[in-house]
């Protein structure tokens, strides 16, 4: 039904989508079930080539429609008020270990003031299926990259985060601009998702300008890291957000090559 109203509204796939905080391909999707349910078209291409138009169907239920959302807006209303102060509620987020150590140190002690009743499950998302937990309530949020969930999801962008390279306060390399040459000859600690690989983007990136670098150490948490390059001679390449926690005993770099941005959403 929102994605009906949305698109009455605008008549644009692209500003209906926005609107609605979802993907176009995911709108389209809604619509063509809308289509079926409905057995009517509901909007074609408009003649100018830019946007579309309601059928003359579409157009019928628009006003039952507003009434029937304003109508489901005013019993969300009156349902029972979330009350954090006196919930004793479980959520269970579905995070994986990087956006986990980004948000929780900063997302508990706001919870514990706010809501001290409330106890927090942070679960190791199974991608296969956090659109059927979501869906069922086993699961209150997720959060993680867009890519990782079905696109379908409502979500919202948390943040944006750029990579930056660590290494030990008193490393012997010094603490001068890292170059190329040098981050390709010393040895690396890499975060594996998986477990055991020796090699991720950055060596995809690398490889795009003919070099590449020696990993030597592969571990699964994001949070073991900082603590493995502050006592070893590895560097790590991070995102800001997790590894300036670490300051007072990693030194922090940009790296020396582009390096995309890390993009994290909550979906529910």
């Amino acid at each position: 039904m929102l994605a009906l109203d949305a698109l009455l509204r605008d008549e644009n796939v692209t500003h209906a989508a926005a609107r609605l905080n979802i993907t176009q391909s995911a709108l389209s999707g809604r619509l063509n079930k809308l289509r079926q349910i409905l057995n009517d078209p509901l909007f074609l291409p408009a003649s100018t080539g830019r946007g579309v138009t309601a059928t003359p169907h579409a157009l019928a239920m628009k006003p039952e429609l507003e009434q029937l959302l304003e109508r489901l807006k005013q019993f969300a209303q009156r349902a029972h008020l979330f009350d954090p102060a006196s919930s004793d509620r479980t959520f269970r987020i579905a995070a994986s270990d990087n956006p986990a150590a980004i948000l929780a140190p900063d997302l508990l002690p706001l919870i514990h003031d706010r809501a001290p009743g409330i106890r927090i499950a942070f679960i190791i998302p199974d991608r296969s299926r956090i659109g059927e937990l979501l869906e069922h309530g086993d699961l209150d949020l997720y959060i993680g990259a867009p890519d990782d969930a079905p696109q379908d999801l409502i979500g919202r962008s948390l943040f944006d985060d750029e990579l930056v390279t660590a290494q030990r306060i008193g490393h012997p390399r010094g603490t001068g601009p890292l170059s190329l040459d040098e981050f390709c000859s010393l040895d690396h600690l890499l975060i594996s998702s998986n477990g055991g690989m020796f090699s991720g983007i950055i060596d995809g990136a690398l490889a795009e300008h003919g070099r590449s670098r020696r990993v030597t150490v592969s571990v699964q948490s994001y949070a073991l890291a900082p603590l493995l390059v502050a006592t070893t001679d590895c560097l790590c390449t991070l995102p800001r957000r997790l590894l300036q926690r670490f300051t007072h005993s990693l030194d922090l770099f940009e790296p020396p090559l582009a390096l995309g941005r890390l993009r994290i959403r909550r979906l529910r």
